[in-house]
């Protein structure tokens, strides 16, 4: 038998055994705490409070290059990016993803700038995981990019086999992070796959890191690799609906650049017409949509692009869209810094954006970015989720199930048997973007389309909706037009209107709530924002969308916003439409001994007084014309309580927030 020693996994249970029995030779008394006093009560012993979790943050460092000045020398754009790399620091970010084409010619000089700026941020003690975009994989060989970039590699990287240095992972906390070089996520997924699987009972989120993606705003692997790709080239058609199933059931927040705008959208595992809103049944508990989240990071560099081909809303709801070109009639480039925060189960999303002229590293070009909110999102892996689509859709066009204007969803549950759901209000304040004209182009014999009709074909099989009455596409009843005359497929100009993501999570009761908490996210992103193709500033309440963008043949029509629309991309204090939430805690709580409350800078205040609560179920009326209240209720939320249902309250919000009963 081997001796036992400290190392030795032995060595324990002897111990405990040896305890065990001095304790019951001595009767154990000798060695126990005191008894108190005959006739005193001893002091209870308190329960510790958990360990809170801990924080990881995130942050996603956009394309960084910077164009060639007069003597064509190459350069980072290092303005932009010293901004968004001090606002991140700023924000207690632990790591940054740069996101690929850190350079534009993969020269000494430009990796020289770029390692400068990332340098004095590393000593700082923020890690770096950085993706090799096209502009490297096309300038800077891949021993360039390994001399460069090796060092800001963390050094416990796992490496995917043959690729070692370009697609790599690495967990930090509960959260593994994967980084793919340019086009290698086809090339990866099988290495993805078994990673995730290997891993699923340390993490419970995961982050997929690349330079591009499957489905793009002006480029997307779908669109380049299959509908206008090469005959009998299978390495994305293969497995490309592999990887949207995957990353749904796998609840993947994808990250990207190339695009130089910002864009957030959910990729559908099967079409958004099968998507159904999510929610519970009674031995599955609650299940999310079939969907992963992708999030195109905007701009770091001293160029812009529009938005072309627009959604593709065969597989693509788009939530989020905003991009800056400076040019025709944008006046600015955008710098984009986004921050993804990580606690136990809960991510916490915010992106910020900044406007710049700045078009080199002159001296007189630098900037201070003044930055805002203009994207957010708040969840935990036990939600439920929706998509809330505009009121603007045509009167006359065919009811489907998921064109859901109104905030109403299904029971939503938490572990301690509290449950929630939205039960009213209508989605009038949404932002709209317009996209230009493009088109695509086949070779018989090279491309895997062989005509004009079987390029119409992909591009309905992989990208968009084809309209029919009862397949409405809200974008364009004619989304793709064989332009014969030409031979090339005509993907015309539109007016895209913007949905909503509304989730409902749960986490756990604090020490301050009787029931588990309820975060309600995505309500109040869009403030009636309305954009060209290339940023330009346009007003959704007075002029029309483009032809042909309406389901009936017409123009998408002017909005009238509520008054409550901010009409700023500056969402930090921007009201959402007024919704009404339907909270209902367990029977075994007294009604009477508590209230609906809020989370509020860390305090957990009551929506009403007791004095202000309405005694009634909730009526669909109120949402336009509020019932009699005292005076003194008048600024507070309208909070009500339906006791013929037990433990039941609702309220009137216009705002995302966090939810708990508490005592009163």
């Amino acid at each position: 038998m081997p001796m036992a020693t400290k190392s030795n996994p032995l060595f324990r249970p002897l111990l405990c055994g040896l305890v065990a029995a001095l304790l019951s030779a001595c009767g154990g008394s000798d060695f126990d705490t005191p008894a108190p006093p005959t006739g005193q009560t001893p002091d209870p012993v308190p329960t510790p409070e958990p360990t809170p979790p801990t924080q990881f943050v995130l942050g996603l460092l956009p394309d960084t290059q910077g164009g060639t000045d007069a003597q064509g020398q190459a350069h980072v754009a290092m303005h932009p990016m010293s901004e968004v790399l001090k606002h991140q620091a700023e924000n207690g970010v632990n790591m940054v993803i740069a996101l690929g084409d850190l350079t534009d010619n993969g020269s000494k000089v430009e990796f020289d700038e770029w390692i400068s700026v990332a340098r004095q941020y590393r000593e700082q003690g923020i890690e770096f995981l950085p993706v090799m975009g096209n502009h490297e994989t096309s300038y800077a060989y891949t021993v360039q990019w390994i001399d460069n970039m090796r060092e800001f590699i963390p050094e416990d990287a796992v490496h995917m086999p043959g690729y070692e240095w370009v697609n790599y992972y690495v967990v930090r906390d509960n959260v593994l992070i994967v980084g793919l070089a340019y086009y290698n996520l086809p090339i990866a997924f099988q290495w993805i796959k078994d990673t995730v699987l290997s891993l699923e009972d340390q993490v419970e989120h995961i982050v997929v890191a690349s330079h591009d993606g499957l489905i793009g705003a002006k480029y997307g692997q779908t669109r380049e690799q299959i509908v206008d790709g090469t005959k009998d080239d299978g390495w994305v058609y293969d497995v490309q609906p592999q990887i949207r199933q995957f990353f749904a059931e796998h609840d993947v927040i994808y990250v990207q650049g190339h695009e130089h705008q910002y864009q957030r959208s959910l990729i559908t595992a099967k079409t958004t017409l099968t998507t159904l809103p999510s929610g519970s049944t009674p031995t599955g508990g609650n299940y999310k949509m079939g969907a992963y989240t992708q999030i195109m990071a905007g701009n770091a560099s001293y160029k812009g692009y529009e938005y072309r081909y627009g959604e593709r809303e065969l597989v693509q709801m788009v939530v989020a869209q905003k991009n800056a070109t400076y040019d025709k009639g944008s006046e600015h480039f955008d710098v984009n810094s986004s921050l993804l925060t990580f606690t136990g189960p809960r991510v916490d999303y915010q992106s910020y954006a900044a406007p710049h002229t700045a078009k080199s590293n002159n001296a007189d070009q630098q900037f201070s970015a003044d930055w805002y909110l203009m994207d957010k999102f708040s969840r935990s892996n036990n939600r439920c989720e929706t998509m809330i689509y505009p009121n603007s859709i045509h009167h006359d066009t065919r009811p489907v199930l998921v064109f859901q204007t109104q905030y109403l969803t299904t029971d939503c549950y938490a572990e301690d048997g509290t449950f929630a759901r939205l039960i009213g209000g209508s989605n009038d304040t949404f932002n709209r973007t317009d996209t230009r004209t493009r088109s695509m182009s086949y070779t018989p014999g090279i491309s895997r389309a062989e005509s004009l009709m079987d390029l119409t074909r992909l591009a309905y099989q992989w990208l968009f909706i084809a309209h029919e009455s009862w397949t409405p596409n809200l974008n364009s009843p004619m989304r793709v037009i064989p332009d014969e005359a030409e031979d090339e497929l005509l993907i015309p100009e539109t007016t895209i209107d913007l949905k909503e993501h509304v989730t409902l999570s749960w986490l756990g009761k604090t020490a301050d709530t009787v029931t588990d908490r309820l975060i309600i996210s995505g309500t109040q992103n869009q403030a009636g924002l309305y954009q060209s193709a290339y940023g330009a500033a346009k007003d959704i309440q007075s002029e029309n969308g483009l032809p042909m963008s309406q389901t009936d043949g017409s123009h998408k029509s002017p909005v009238a916003l509520p008054d409550s629309a901010k009409g700023s991309w500056d969402i930090s204090n921007a009201k959402a439409d007024s919704y009404v939430v339907q909270f209902t805690g367990p029977d075994s709580l007294e009604a009477d001994k508590l209230l609906l409350a809020s989370l509020q800078d860390g305090q957990w205040q009551a929506l009403a007084s007791a004095d202000c609560v309405i005694e009634q179920s909730w009526n669909e009326d109120w949402l336009t014309s509020k019932p009699a209240r005292d005076a003194a209720c008048e600024n507070q939320p309208l909070v009500g309580i339906d006791k013929t249902f037990g433990n039941r309250w609702w309220a009137v919000l216009n705002a995302d927030l966090e939810l708990a009963l508490i005592n009163r």
